[in-house]
């Protein structure tokens, strides 16, 4: 009796509709259509509710005002919907509807967004994010940013969780990091005539700050995967620079601490050097005097002992995984190690200019293969420039001079000698005058 009360006032609706659409009625057509979808939830047929949806969509000379209103209405009942088998075919009698549509496509693109979440609920983790990445989201000109940034963070994040990094880091690039340091309340601007009006974005959506913040954690995640130490020390910092981080202690300790540890992790270079400095005249360092009496001994030039800097710092080191942020990479103790090994083949090279291998070993705390092995490898990667002379045993950190510097030098060398043997000359000369003098007196 409940279903013949029910198709009968669908079809009545459904007549008022066809009336409305015909005459041109934009808001006769959305308040039929609304009152159709309201009547198939309240009735709790969901199935009804599916079917009324596509027939009403695909009604000839459907006005869009209509279409949207009866998406963004239906959208209200997904979480309403009695179990998850019937909350995926709304969804996916929705996301059918405004396919292709352009006056939907916000409202498709949250649909998607909403499926997506289900299929990860259910462990499907690449049907998910190949749902996400159907959805170009930086074409929506209505979509406010905040909106635009945390769906590509989540179309990022599936990405990497399923380990598609080359596509995470392309999906990444999408968002500027500029985008984070605009002050909100000064970019509001009042709509021009004939601009799309920029929809507000759902309760949900984090802030800027907070979309900052999860997007160097992500950054963070696929730069892990490769080690490059140098750009996981700039998204901590990042992350160090943002105001509520800053204004909380128990937040800010952890985060220093990471970018200490990531920046001694660091091959040596120009942007290693610049951050180097720029932390160490940080004053909340002081706080953690441990780390700041570590980054002076990389940067100050002498050779460090390994085995006295692990015992220092092995607590230290450890203690990082029950902190803020998690462990450091899995390589990271190899690593750091390897990077002692290189500042004090550095320091030796400011001092030396030939010094043989066993002393070399020795200033290491090296075997001789080993000590040649990690030279070889920072001569390959361009760090240092030396040159081994195994019958001698002698490592050379001079670099290697073409024939035109050696000719210059030849004739510099020999201008600073004929410059001597002419000031002897003077002198001898003087001194035969002076003596000379002493004898006629």
């Amino acid at each position: 009796m409940m279903e013949d009360n029910l198709d009968a006032s669908i079809d009545a609706l459904l007549n008022v509709e066809k009336q409305m659409r015909l005459a041109g009625e934009v808001t006769g057509t959305k308040k039929a259509v609304i009152e159709i979808v309201e009547l198939c939830y309240k009735a709790r047929a969901w199935k009804t509710l599916n079917d009324q949806i596509v027939l009403i969509a695909k009604r000839r000379g459907q006005l869009k005002q209509a279409v949207t209103a009866m998406v963004q209405q239906a959208m209200q009942y997904i979480d309403e919907t009695p179990d998850i088998d019937t909350r995926v075919e709304l969804i996916k009698t929705l996301n059918n509807v405004s396919a292709g549509k352009i006056y939907v496509e916000i409202e498709r693109a949250r649909l998607i967004k909403k499926l997506a979440k289900i299929k990860e609920e259910q462990g499907l983790i690449s049907e998910a994010a190949d749902l996400m990445q159907e959805i170009a989201v930086e074409t929506f000109g209505a979509m406010a940013k905040t909106e635009k940034i945390a769906f590509i963070l989540e179309q990022v994040r599936l990405c990497i969780d399923r380990e598609d990094y080359v596509r995470a880091q392309i999906l990444s690039r999408k968002i500027s990091p500029r985008v984070f340091n605009v002050d909100p309340s000064k970019e509001k601007k009042k709509p021009k005539e004939g601009d799309n009006v920029v929809q507000e974005p759902p309760a949900d959506i984090p802030s800027l700050q907070e979309l900052k913040r999860i997007y160097y954690e992500l950054m963070i995640r696929y730069y892990s995967h490769s080690n490059d130490y140098l750009e996981i020390c700039r998204c901590y910092k990042a992350i160090y620079e943002i105001g509520s981080v800053l204004e909380n202690q128990l937040q800010w300790i952890p985060v220093l601490r990471k970018i200490c540890w990531y920046l001694v992790l660091s091959p040596h270079d120009s942007m290693q050097s610049s951050l180097l400095n720029a932390t160490l005249e940080d004053k909340n360092l002081s706080e953690i005097p441990h780390f700041r009496l570590l980054l002076k001994q990389i940067k100050t030039m002498e050779v460090i002992q390994w085995t006295s800097l692990w015992n220092m710092y092995k607590e230290e080191f450890e203690s990082e995984k029950n902190l803020l942020g998690g462990p450091l990479v899995p390589k990271a103790a190899e690593d750091l190690k390897l990077r002692i090994i290189e500042h004090n083949i550095l320091v030796v090279s400011k001092y030396y200019s030939r010094i043989t291998l066993t002393r070399l070993s020795d200033l290491l705390c090296l075997s001789l293969q080993e000590t040649e092995k990690y030279l070889s490898e920072m001569v390959v990667a361009s760090s240092l420039i030396a040159k081994i002379d195994r019958l001698m045993g002698v490592v050379c950190f001079q670099t290697a001079k073409d024939s035109n510097e050696v000719l210059n030098l030849w004739s510099m060398n020999l201008e600073r000698l004929l410059d001597l043997v002419e000031k002897s000359c003077h002198q001898i000369h003087k001194e035969c005058m002076v003596h000379k003098a002493v004898l006629r007196a």
